[in-house]
């Protein structure tokens, strides 16, 4: 009895680790919570100063790199030419390993099966109001052959990384750099 009670008060700590430091789905992950304040914020697309198109393969993207100046607002056009489902989203290496954990559940929960994604899993109920909703503004989740967009405006206070959380597919590699100029 006194392990049960052991096991489930650590799972309980370790979700709730989980949620403060990315947030939960349908709840913005990474911005605002802990340090995503210092990751920038969503601009609108008129204050955009450039387009960078964007796009992903089968674990990795093209381009690697994406040089940024600080306070720059840039428009992403991301393009999914790859096989399966993938994940454009800008954080702190610290950020994409708790959003993994979310995508995890995403994949366990049905959401995301392969090269498709289910929409109708996506609004379900989770508990406690939390849904599989991936509607964060610091990231986008294309099944293969869509396109999506994403303004940020980058503060230049940390270091960033663009990556896919999709299980499996951080650690495969695809992930890249933003470098800040100086």
């Amino acid at each position: 009895m006194r392990i049960t009670k052991f096991i489930t008060a650590a799972a309980a700590l370790s979700l709730s680790a989980t949620a403060f430091g990315a947030g939960a789905h349908g709840h913005s992950h990474g911005h605002g919570h802990g340090s995503g304040a210092a990751i920038g914020e969503p601009a609108n697309a008129s204050e955009a100063t450039r387009t960078v198109t964007v796009a992903m393969y089968d674990n990795y993207y093209e381009p690697e790199t994406i040089d940024i100046q600080k306070g720059e607002v840039v428009r992403f056009v991301v393009e999914n030419h790859g096989q399966l489902v993938h994940e454009f989203n800008i954080g702190t290496a610290d950020m994409h390993e708790a959003h993994q954990q979310e995508m995890v559940m995403m994949v366990e929960h049905g959401v995301i099966q392969g090269g498709t994604i289910n929409h109708q899993m996506m609004e379900m109920d989770m508990g406690d109001g939390h849904t599989m909703k991936h509607d964060d503004p610091n990231s986008v989740l294309l099944e293969p052959g869509q396109s999506g967009e994403l303004i940020w405006r980058f503060s230049g206070d940390t270091t960033l990384e663009f990556a896919c959380n999709v299980p499996g597919h951080y650690q495969a590699g695809m992930y890249g750099d933003v470098r800040f100029q100086q």
